[in-house]
């Protein structure tokens, strides 16, 4: 019995099998939104603004290595 999880779009229930060629969403529509939202930034990783000051670089940047 495979597992049935939900799609993070839509919450439609999908299979967790080699079937469901978009899993974890239900369709290419719902993995597309879902890209979309990463590229416009409706979804983001934090980050630690304190982290960035120890290491000396500008917030939002990545330290260049020596």
């Amino acid at each position: 019995m495979a597992t049935v999880v939900k799609c993070p779009t839509c919450r439609r229930p999908v299979e967790w099998s080699a079937e469901s060629v978009y899993r974890p969403f239900c369709s290419d529509r719902c993995r597309l939104i879902d890209l979309g939202a990463w590229f416009s930034e409706q979804h983001k990783i934090p980050d630690d603004p304190q982290e960035d000051e120890r290491l000396g670089a500008p917030h939002g940047d990545v330290p260049e290595d020596p």
